[in-house]
């Protein structure tokens, strides 16, 4: 069952277990008292973790918190999917905000990353060696149902699209492998809940790797225009069993363009609520 209020967009997905989405940041708002911006920030509370996921590209997640009556004070601890400045650009703000927090992310996560040549979009270095990061390489239980997960070692059935985003090395430029990317995978009540930011290394790649009950996060197709290759991707993802969630780089014509082949497809904006 969908709810939508003024104030927020509710999806109630079931009943059993516990574990609540709501969304701090996202390209669009449901909520004319929430401001939007590019990029994603994620609030997860299961029945024993609070956890910040992303942070968007400001301070704004924190100020779009405050106005829900969510106390960032009071996470548990903090998943960074990928060097990016648009997830992990409100770090400063969140370490400020909260002292204990461990904030996870790749050991690759602070590296040169680019769009094309010129452009850095990757995380403010200065912050790089502080205690409170966690640097992670490849898979890591954090217990209580959570796990992080990484494609880097993983064969990919599907080709990685860079979309002219790039790495830096001393002879030039490459496109980027996204090997700095990491997913939260979330057990709760039977139910497999997989968290990615931007899907970079593929969402074809993670599906295959996965095949969660439930997708939340980008999945970075607003590169593709609607047309034979989009539709491609809509056939695959709709053959699996699994409800997506997503918005950010997935793109607003793709999303509607992949809606009419996959009907368990749903879309993200800021104040969304995912209950189930």
């Amino acid at each position: 069952m969908v709810l939508c209020h003024w104030y927020s967009t509710i999806f109630y997905i079931m009943e059993r277990g516990y574990m609540k989405i709501t969304v701090l940041v996202e390209n669009t708002t449901c909520d004319p008292n929430l401001e939007a911006e590019h990029g994603l920030s994620l609030y997860l509370e299961t029945g024993k973790k609070r956890i910040l996921f992303d942070m968007g590209q400001t301070d704004l997640f924190a100020r779009n918190a405050e106005k829900l009556g969510i106390d960032l004070k009071n996470v548990d601890l903090s998943i960074l999917s990928h060097g990016h400045y648009d997830h992990g650009g409100g770090l400063r703000t969140f370490l400020e905000i909260n002292r204990h927090a461990p904030i996870y992310l790749s050991k690759h996560a602070f590296g040169p990353y680019y769009n094309g040549t010129e452009k850095y979009i990757g995380l403010d270095t200065s912050l790089a060696g502080i205690e409170r990061l966690v640097m992670v390489d490849g898979k890591r239980k954090l217990g209580d149902g959570l796990t992080l997960l990484s494609g880097e070692d993983r064969d990919c059935p599907w080709n990685i699209e860079s979309f002219g985003l790039n790495r830096r090395k001393e002879e030039g430029f490459e496109p980027d492998d996204f090997r700095h990317e990491q997913y939260l995978l979330v057990e709760e009540a039977g139910r497999r809940i997989l968290i990615s930011g931007c899907s970079h290394r593929g969402v074809l790649n993670i599906m295959a790797w996965f095949a969660p009950d439930v997708l939340v996060g980008g999945l970075h197709l607003s590169k593709i225009p609607p047309g034979e290759k989009l539709a491609e991707y809509a056939e695959n993802l709709a053959g699996y069993k699994t409800e997506y969630y997503t918005g950010h780089c997935t793109g607003s014509e793709q999303y509607a363009f992949m809606k009419a082949q996959i009907p368990n497809l749903y879309a993200l904006s800021t104040g969304t609520v995912i209950e189930m």
